[in-house]
Formats: C-alpha cells, structure tokens, sequence
C-alpha cells in the first residue's frame, strides 16, 4: 500500500484518523508535526514530498474559526485557499492522490431541500468562501483528488460542540441554544473510517462528494440529545439566530445528500445519534478512568 501523509494531525480529525488506521491495520501512514508539514512553507512541503513520496495526501489542515475568519480574511485565504493549492500542485507533480477536507458553509442554506454536489455553493460568510477558493484551486491543479464536505464535526478530541455542551452543562443550571439552522452532527471517526477506505480500496472515482452522518437536526435538538444521553440535567432553552448574533452568518439549512458518496463507498453510514452515543460512551468512560 502506498505511503500516506496527514497534513493537520495535530487536530481533531487528524488524531480520529490516527486512530482509525490503528484500528484498520493501516501503518504505512505518517502524522507529521506541523515544523516540517506547515501548508504555507513550500519549501518544507518540497523536502517532504521528496523524502516521503506519498501515494496519498490528507488534508485535515484548515481555519476554521467562523467568526475570527470574518476579520482575519487574509490569514483564512492563505491556509483555506493557497494551502490546499500547495498540497495540489505538489500531488500533481509527485503523482498523488490528494483527500481533502472541506465544508457544508460554502452553501447560501436558504431552501430546505437536501444539499446535491451539483448544488450552486454561494458562501454567505469569509469562512465558507475560503474553503470554497480552496476546492476551486484543488480541482484547477489535480484531476488526482476527493473534496469531502462534512458537516458540524465532533469527536473525543479538540474542541468541539459536544465537549463544550458539556462543559457548559456542567456548570450553569440552563442555556439558550439556537433551534432555527439546521444540519447534520457528524462524528470524526466515521469521516476518517470514510477516508481511509477510501485508501485502503484504492477507489479511483475522484470529485467532489458530501459526507456526514445520516439524520436532520437544530443546534437545539443536538444539544438536547447530548444532555439526554449523557444524563447531564440542565434546562435547554431554544432560541433564534437574531436572538444570539454572531459576526458571521450561518446557512439556516445545510442538510447534504450523501447518495454518490454511499453508491462510491458500497457502505452504509451511521445515524448521527447513534454516532454520538458511541461519543459520549467513550468520553464517560475516559472521564471515570481519569
């Protein structure tokens, strides 16, 4: 099997796929530290792409704070755009296939229907635009690639939804959580088991494909089923986005169809509550180990 090299293992998704590929047997892979994987430096990327020469390239690498990203637009576009054209230009050149990791935000969310590949992306805020820049530049570079678009990502690791759920529920007797956008959690170890069967089976049907765990639901009711599960008691309110306004501005619906990606995969993906009871399951049992 080819050698693969994972650009942002330091991340959330990076250590999901860590531990995936242990799981899976696959050992031909490195997580290498961001000093000599920075997206940015070409330099750096050049000697590693020529040390290792990797049949596959993960790009979890990404800005990915929403907010910030509306005034930190330069800083966004460079990782979000000009580092996934990097890896691009250097996966072209060394004949690699390059897997990368981009998002539901490059969609406008103005009408409830599920969200296609084919579907226009119209970003409505600088995060969604850059990822939207970066698979333009992907595409433009290598015929050799997957674009994943996932959506509201969760894991054991990081920071993320759930474990700031918890956090906060620890804490406070009750919190207002917006009920009107609506999407799909998806758990980053079904995103990796994705990815890297991707790999494994060495698939060859490149493009653009959606991928997050099966189900519809609000920020409200993923906070409900977070507390419900985890038995954690405290009082959810709903709210509306004017209600809790933010510097910028997120699809009211983002729903994706995962049908090609299923027909590609031959595989079924998991409903994303029973994905997250895996979750929570694991992060009590880490909490009472600790």
């Amino acid at each position: 099997m080819s050698k693969t090299v994972v650009f942002g293992a330091s991340g959330q998704l990076g250590h999901c796929i860590k531990l995936v590929s242990k799981e899976m047997g696959m050992t031909d892979i490195l997580f290498p530290d961001e000093k000599i994987a920075n997206i940015l430096d070409t330099e750096l990327l050049n000697k590693l792409f020529e040390n290792e020469k990797p049949g596959f390239v993960i790009n979890c690498a990404a800005y990915t704070a929403v907010d910030k990203a509306e005034d930190d637009v330069d800083l966004a576009r460079k990782i979000n755009k000009d580092g996934a054209a990097n890896l691009a230009e250097l996966c072209n050149t060394y004949q690699a296939t390059l897997i990368h990791v981009s998002t539901d935000f490059v969609f406008e969310g103005n009408q409830a229907s599920l969200l296609k590949e084919t579907d226009a992306a119209e970003p409505i805020n600088v995060y969604g635009l850059t990822k939207l820049e970066g698979e333009k530049a992907i595409s433009d570079a290598l015929s050799r690639h997957f674009i994943l678009r996932t959506s509201w990502l969760y894991s054991e690791f990081g920071n993320n939804f759930v474990k700031t759920m918890l956090k906060l529920g620890s804490e406070r007797p009750s919190l207002n959580i917006i009920a009107d956008q609506i999407g799909t959690p998806t758990y980053a170890i079904d995103l990796a088991s994705c990815i890297l069967n991707i790999i494994k089976n060495n698939i060859t049907a490149y493009g653009l494909y959606h991928y997050s765990n099966e189900g519809v639901t609000s920020w409200y009711d993923f906070a409900k089923a977070i507390f419900d599960i985890s038995k954690t008691s405290v009082k959810v309110l709903p709210i509306t986005s004017s209600e809790y306004p933010t510097k910028a501005i997120r699809p009211a619906f983002s729903v994706m169809d995962k049908s090609k990606i299923k027909q590609m995969m031959n595989f079924e993906i998991p409903y994303w509550r029973d994905s997250l009871e895996k979750c929570l399951g694991n992060l009590d049992r880490e909490h009472r180990i600790n």
